[in-house]
């Protein structure tokens, strides 16, 4: 009687726990967070991205790259935007990125509207949704309240998944940042939207075998003239070719026809559909809905990798530096 007592009230402690566990983890980010203080705010960062876009289209795609790149290193805090030598800014990963100018503006926006408020990696997480329903793409809600860190290491860049490596590597990388091959192979999807410059795919289209025409044998043989026409051996390394042939402006389900048809722009995009790991998640994306739907669920999933809370983290009144 006793032992069944006992039991009994383990197991209420530990139901108990568990749902104080789910409550902290639900209350760290929620959707409609700002509802009461700063109403207007995803619709200023909504119009901001809007006003941008009409002018440079090429922000969409750079700011939805750029809060990927920002939640895969010391999570989603805006850590990616914050100046200064050696922080992730200036790794080598990041570059290329693109559309701090439109952080800026809607920071600058909401601090007048609701001043110490609204933090910059939200604003970053709903730029990212914002450009994908811009360039055609779904819809979601986004869960708000992350706070902005502290800490911004070029050194831990290298959490970032690499454009030669294989889909093992790839795998551990998301599934450190607990997302698993869906998710995986759904966000590299977002290279729907977008390009890469020559010098990230140039050498699959020369000397990457010695044997053959010394292309990548997974290059698609009637696509190869195509990418060397656009990509020559001794040509401009920095020219931009859209990731997605064909619909590179337009976020849709082709990205994923085009791995399918040997049409991958960077290797580590193609090895989706030749590692059999993750071919049948391709497959099951290639219809628009499907990917439309699982985009969603996947981003919903990322942006809340790593949050901060307490003294780890901020609202900054800059993004560009910490407090």
């Amino acid at each position: 009687m006793e032992s069944a007592r006992l039991i009994q009230t383990s197991l209420l402690v530990f139901l108990l726990l568990s749902l104080s566990v789910s409550y902290v983890h639900c209350q760290a980010t929620r959707v409609g967070f700002y509802s009461k203080s700063c109403p207007r705010a995803e619709s200023i960062v909504r119009s901001t991205v809007q006003a941008h876009f009409q002018s440079n289209p090429t922000v969409a795609p750079g700011l939805l790259r750029m809060h990927f790149h920002d939640c895969f290193v010391q999570g989603c805090d805006a850590s990616v935007l914050i100046d200064g030598p050696n922080t992730e800014k200036t790794a080598g990963p990041n570059l290329g990125l693109r559309g701090y100018e439109v952080i800026d503006d809607a920071k600058t926006k909401l601090e007048a509207a609701c001043p110490g408020v609204v933090s910059c990696a939200d604003i970053l997480a709903l730029a990212a949704r914002d450009s994908v329903v811009l360039t055609n793409g779904p819809n979601w809600k986004v869960p708000t309240g992350r706070k902005d860190g502290r800490v911004s290491l070029a050194s831990d860049t290298t959490d970032l998944p690499g454009f030669t490596e294989s889909i093992d590597a790839q795998k551990k990388k998301f599934s450190a940042k607990g997302l698993n091959a869906q998710d995986l192979v759904t966000l590299v999807g977002g290279h729907t939207i977008g390009t890469s410059a020559c010098q990230f795919f140039q050498y699959r289209l020369y000397n990457f075998t010695t044997t053959g025409n010394g292309a990548d044998p997974t290059i698609n043989p009637s696509f190869l003239p195509q990418l060397q026409a656009l990509c020559p051996q001794n040509g401009d390394a920095t020219r931009r070719v859209g990731l997605d042939t064909g619909s590179q402006n337009r976020f849709d389900s082709s990205f994923f026809s085009n791995l399918k048809n040997g049409r991958g722009v960077l290797e580590s995009d193609q090895k989706l559909w030749t590692d059999a790991s993750t071919r049948s998640f391709v497959q099951s994306l290639l219809g628009s809905n499907a990917f439309n739907v699982q985009f969603g669920k996947s981003m919903v999933k990322m942006s809340n990798i790593g949050l901060k809370s307490g003294t780890q983290g901020e609202i900054r009144k800059v993004c560009s530096k910490i407090n």
